[in-house]
């Protein structure tokens, strides 16, 4: 082997070995993680209120009138204190539960419903009292924090995963099983599809605009394996095959959705045929080969995984389209009180209902599966995010709340910062042994990366750069 590979990443086997052949966790803990995350964003936003002079003030400098303002240089130490406040609320828990306390899940997720019901009922008597009548946010702001917390989440466990402090459950899973990290791209095209501008009834087909959006996520993916080939990263096949990645399935994505021009209105429907009919061609047969650890030379059977999931994904996709058209972009769709209380009683019996079908479809036709992204996978996919979803609405019983600097700072560059992340975890792994790190290395590391992380995403914001394109 060429000795500058072996110096540039001497544990890639281990590293290798380190996140392969696990079973994942159970899904009663994936729901308690996923009730505690978005408690802690909603205990930030109400602890950010002041009442002075029996009014209500936001600590926060920044207020999201529309998606182009940022912190002026006035406003740039207090902006920069909300930061660092709301990095200690909401990523340093999460980073810590998601480690050393993970033993604790089930625990903290009853003392945080606790909280967050006592916070409910104190907080909204108070607000009322003076202030009188409701003003609630709309549901798209709820979307801005639940997209908003999948990238952080994603960003933490990318770098965690790599340490012995992260827990093996919690990384993505061989063949079948949950895993916490089985989530991300889900959640992330999820996420994506239900703020779609198909999901806002733009159905039009411009072809311009559609390689526009899929050439730089094609750029990215060759750049990831050019990257990682280049310095002998470890790279686990199972996850996607040899040469696909992340990009490339979201390039895909947005391309079979602009071939196949669908009315919002149908999306959901065709969908679930997409659905249906891959999980029938999964039971036919095609599971044992993508479980396989046989491959030919040939392209197709270099990343099956990656290749095959697609139609996972894009039914995904496509059902998400049109939950978010019915839920967020409907004409129902407002910022009254009865439509917001309508959204999110659906949100709730969404909720209920994909976890119900996850847990019957698991059983009875076939387990959850990522690396497939069969139908199990994906109804867990929409169960968890619409439980985030679900949770998050709960903040609107005391309205008013602004969303926080750090939700706005990553909500201007959801890419970028995953861009970002995916960097200082490549620089990580190449300047230590991250498998012999001890606990408190391991949270060290963490806590730097994930504050540099969060620091360098504000920065960029308050100078006004963005990078979005899917």
């Amino acid at each position: 082997m060429d000795p500058l590979r072996q110096t540039l990443n001497p544990n890639k086997r281990l590293k290798e070995e380190f996140v392969s052949n696990l079973t994942g966790s159970s899904m009663l803990e994936i729901a308690a993680l996923s009730a505690i995350i978005p408690a802690l964003v909603i205990l930030r936003q109400w602890s950010s209120f002041a009442r002075v002079n029996g009014k209500f003030n936001v600590e926060v400098a920044t207020s999201k009138k529309d998606d182009d303002k940022v912190p002026s240089r006035r406003d740039f130490r207090s902006y920069a204190v909300s930061l660092v406040v709301d990095y200690l609320f909401v990523v340093l828990p999460v980073l810590l539960i998601l480690t050393v306390l993970a033993d604790w899940a089930y625990i903290f997720t009853v003392l945080i419903i606790l909280l967050l019901l006592l916070c409910i009922s104190a907080k909204r008597s108070s607000y009322l009292r003076f202030k009188g009548e409701q003003h609630s946010s709309s549901p798209r702001t709820t979307i801005s924090s639940y997209r908003v917390l999948v990238v952080i989440t994603t960003c933490l466990s990318i770098l965690a995963v790599d340490f012995k402090v992260f827990p093996r459950r919690y990384a993505k899973t061989e063949t079948y099983g949950t895993g916490l990290m089985d989530l991300g791209v889900g959640s992330f095209v999820m996420a994506n599809a239900l703020v779609s501008r198909k999901a806002r009834n733009s159905i039009s087909v411009n072809w311009k605009a559609t390689l526009k959006s899929i050439s730089p996520l094609l750029f990215l993916g060759f750049g990831r394996l050019i990257t990682t080939t280049g310095v002998d990263y470890q790279v686990h096949v199972g996850e996607y095959g040899v040469h696909w990645n992340f990009f490339f399935t979201l390039a895909a994505v947005s391309l079979l959705t602009s071939i196949f021009n669908i009315h919002p209105e149908y999306c959901g429907f065709f969908g679930l045929l997409v659905l249906i009919g891959y999980q029938a061609c999964l039971l036919r047969g095609l599971n044992k080969y993508l479980i396989s650890h046989e491959r030919t030379a040939d392209i197709i059977s270099q990343n099956k995984e990656g290749l095959f999931s697609i139609f996972g994904y894009w039914g995904m996709y496509l059902v998400g389209v049109h939950l978010g058209y019915k839920i967020l972009f409907s004409n129902h769709s407002s910022k009254k009180v009865g439509s917001i209380q309508s959204a999110r009683a659906r949100v709730w019996i969404l909720a209920v209902l994909f976890w119900f079908l996850t847990i019957i479809l698991d059983k009875y036709v076939e387990r959850v599966s990522r690396r497939m992204c069969n139908l199990a996978f994906v109804m867990l996919v929409f169960a968890q995010n619409f439980q985030v979803l679900s949770v998050l609405m709960l903040s609107d019983l005391v309205p008013g709340q602004k969303p926080l600097a750090l939700e706005e700072a990553f909500n201007q560059n959801l890419l970028g910062s995953f861009l970002q992340a995916n960097v200082l975890t490549g620089l990580v792994n190449l300047s230590m042994d991250t498998l012999s790190a001890s606990s408190v290395t391991a949270v060290g590391v963490l806590l730097g990366y994930s504050f540099v992380l969060s620091a360098v995403t504000g920065l960029v914001w308050s100078c006004g750069i963005k990078l979005k394109f899917w």
